[in-house]
């Protein structure tokens, strides 16, 4: 337990979250848990093209916004940091479709040894040496790229609805000139609702329906771990974590908990196995979403996290009601409010990876692979951005390396 990082503490937390909550980090974070609650489509999606039955994939995502929801009470509110958790989406497309090749048992205890490594990998210091290893212009390269996708989902709107997204886009600018008591975001939002009321959008077929995570006994087999549990630890170790800390160490957070989100993504995937759930990890793009200058004071962004995993918490049960509203909603206005919020954290992302003279043709080379969302070996495009970006450093830009001195390297 050495390696681990020490938090403040939980016995005081409700008390700092009340004395911390205010309009900017109790908005961001409700555009952080919207945006959460919206990426259950993606495991539907995905579990619909798998043929996975329609109960299942309810219960999966119910399982996902529980008990990733309870872990994002706790873990922001122990270290006092915006570190809300969710589950890794390139994950959650293998879990799909591993399903009918081995197993749903075995799948699950694929996904328990996976968690396994993930915790070791945190206890022993594993992913603190990582993040020193990897110079940060490359993170913030692989950052920046991974979030570019948010930023032109955000314009396209643009094309073919332009008069909705013209008046939310406008709004939000107009907002942060002119009322500055008032966050952008939130007014963005009521302009997005007004302009749907207006436009008469039908919530007729919403239906309620309410459900809780279910109990499973994983199953352990060579396959399975070789064609999922292998890779789905990869990508905790190797993708969800260093994105989670980038963001957080680019948007000026110098003590990131490496180590302590590795083990704690690593309890929380092995616990998730029990249920129906293929993960549990730093959410990066929820992260990027409350660590921003939208959360408002920096000390304060973490209360942001918080309502983030209580929203997850107080929906899960009711997620089939979501799915609906979600669903009679249109997709411009989800993609045009996540893509607000994350404006400046690409902007900043950007700004660390290019504005210095260090790393540049590594940074570069993990912008593209991360925003071109390519998979080598059924791994997600992060991951490769981040180990692509250090080899090309490290062959073109040798003496940008501290070992390259003789000295340590640092983040």
């Amino acid at each position: 337990m050495k390696h681990i990082e020490k938090g403040i503490s939980l016995r005081h937390a409700p008390g700092a979250f009340v004395r911390d909550l205010n309009v900017d980090n109790a908005s961001t974070g409700l555009v952080a848990g919207i945006l959460g609650l919206s990426v259950g489509v993606v495991h539907i999606s995905a579990g619909s093209a798998a043929g996975l039955d329609s109960s299942f994939i309810m219960i999966w995502v119910i399982s996902y916004l529980m008990i990733n929801g309870l872990f994002g009470l706790l873990v922001p509110a122990y270290y006092r940091l915006p570190l809300p958790m969710a589950n890794s989406i390139p994950g959650a497309l293998m879990f799909a479709a591993v399903i009918p090749v081995v197993g749903l048992e075995a799948a699950l205890g694929a996904t328990l040894i996976a968690g396994a490594i993930s915790l070791v990998a945190g206890l022993t210091g594993v992913m603190g040496m990582v993040m020193r290893l990897i110079p940060m212009p490359i993170v913030m390269g692989m950052v920046a790229g991974m979030l570019l996708s948010f930023g032109l989902n955000m314009v396209k709107p643009l094309e073919n609805a332009i008069v909705p997204a013209t008046i939310m886009i406008l709004a939000f600018f107009i907002s942060a000139r002119l009322f500055r008591k008032i966050p952008p975001l939130v007014t963005a939002m009521l302009a997005g609702i007004v302009y749907l009321i207006a436009t008469g959008v039908d919530l007729s077929g919403i239906e309620a329906t309410i459900r809780f995570p279910e109990f499973i006994a994983p199953e352990f087999t060579l396959g399975a771990f070789l064609a999922y549990g292998l890779p789905l630890a990869i990508i905790l170790v190797g993708m969800e974590t260093p994105a989670g800390v980038g963001l957080l160490k680019g948007m000026g957070y110098q003590q990131v908990p490496a180590n302590g989100i590795t083990a704690i993504g690593g309890l929380g995937t092995m616990v998730s196995s029990f249920f129906n759930l293929h993960s549990t990890c730093i959410a990066a793009p929820m992260t990027g979403i409350c660590s921003s200058p939208e959360a408002g004071e920096h000390d304060k962004r973490w209360v942001a996290a918080v309502i983030a995993g209580a929203i997850f918490v107080v929906f899960a049960p009711f997620y089939g009601y979501v799915v609906s509203l979600l669903e009679a909603t249109p997709n411009y206005f989800i993609t045009i409010i996540a893509g607000l919020a994350l404006m400046r954290v690409i902007t900043s992302s950007m700004a660390i990876a290019f504005s210095g003279k260090k790393h540049e043709m590594g940074a570069l080379f993990a912008f593209l692979i991360a925003a071109s969302g390519i998979q080598i070996l059924e791994i997600g495009a992060t991951f490769w951005a981040l180990v692509l970006g250090v080899i090309v450093s490290m062959i073109f830009e040798t003496k940008d390396f501290e070992f390259a001195k003789g000295k340590p390297a640092a983040a």
